[in-house]
């Protein structure tokens, strides 16, 4: 095999490729997006749009492959109201679950050892955590769910913003946007917000950011299930305005260069399958 491929698309590639790409690697990149409500300035694939991004960007650094994009995630709480039209998508938690589980038993099947899912959308991680480690226990594999930098974990990328927590639709993922394609970003509908308790819960609470929790007599430990809309009615938590293209362009660099990283720590970790029977009687 060439030393650089033209494509690390699995989707791109013919099966010779495929079984070509293995004797080199055992790693894929498994990305894993959203469509839901965005502030009313940026596309409902913000979140699909920036893990693709940072994705394909570090499967050519690390040299490995990354399978198609599942394009809709764990979105109930962006839904909004019935008849209302904003355009979100969502699976179950237990189709996402299954999705998951399924693309890493026909990936494990066909010779790869390490998966390592991407995603943007901090919810599908709520949802995950069952599928990843069946994989583990029934067959081996070491598998990840690897977040793309976003809402409080962005210390990758804390010194290209201004915001220091890059929340929905703010100065970081306006930036991706931009640097994506100008053409889907709308300024001129942008609006600044900050976040606040649901009116409902009443006065002794409040909420600062997009976590599924809210703060009460000083303390931030209690999950409560709340839909977006409640807490931030124009689904944008931040300052669009301190977004630009270079910016974005930027973040993708530095955060596909930490996933690059991380996938050359996992080259070196040794993994030994037990099981790579995809038993097809059971679906």
């Amino acid at each position: 095999m060439a030393e650089e491929m033209w494509t690390y698309a699995m989707e791109e590639m013919s099966y010779p490729d495929v079984q070509e790409i293995l004797k080199t690697t055992d790693v894929v990149l498994i990305p894993i997006g959203s469509q839901e409500k965005h502030g009313p300035h940026i596309p409902l694939a913000c979140d699909s749009i920036a893990t693709i991004e940072t994705t394909q960007r570090a499967a050519k650094k690390a040299k490995v492959p990354y399978t198609p994009m599942i394009p809709v995630g764990y979105s109930p709480h962006h839904m909004g109201t019935v008849n209302n039209g904003v355009g979100s998508l969502t699976f179950t938690g237990e189709t996402l679950r299954r999705i998951v589980y399924e693309i890493g038993k026909s990936l494990i099947f066909h010779g790869f050892n390490k998966l390592i899912y991407t995603s943007q959308h901090a919810s599908n991680t709520k949802v995950v955590d069952e599928a990843l480690r069946r994989l583990r226990y029934e067959t081996g594999c070491f598998c990840a769910w690897y977040m793309t930098p976003t809402e409080r974990r962005t210390q990758v990328i804390n010194d290209l913003l201004e915001e220091k927590i890059a929340w929905h639709s703010g100065e970081m993922e306006t930036a991706q946007c931009m640097a994506h394609d100008e053409r889907c970003v709308h300024m001129e509908r942008a609006k600044k917000h900050t976040a606040h308790a649901p009116e409902w819960l009443g006065p002794e609470f409040a909420k600062t950011d997009g976590v599924p929790t809210v703060i009460f007599q000083g303390t931030e430990n209690i999950f409560i299930p709340m839909e977006h809309h409640e807490y931030v009615e124009d689904a944008t938590i931040g300052d669009p305005f301190l977004a630009s293209k270079e910016k974005g362009e930027k973040i993708f660099e530095r955060a596909s260069d930490n996933l690059a990283a991380f996938v050359e720590e996992m080259k070196k970790v040794k993994v030994e399958i037990k099981d790579r029977n995809y038993d097809f009687r059971a679906y």
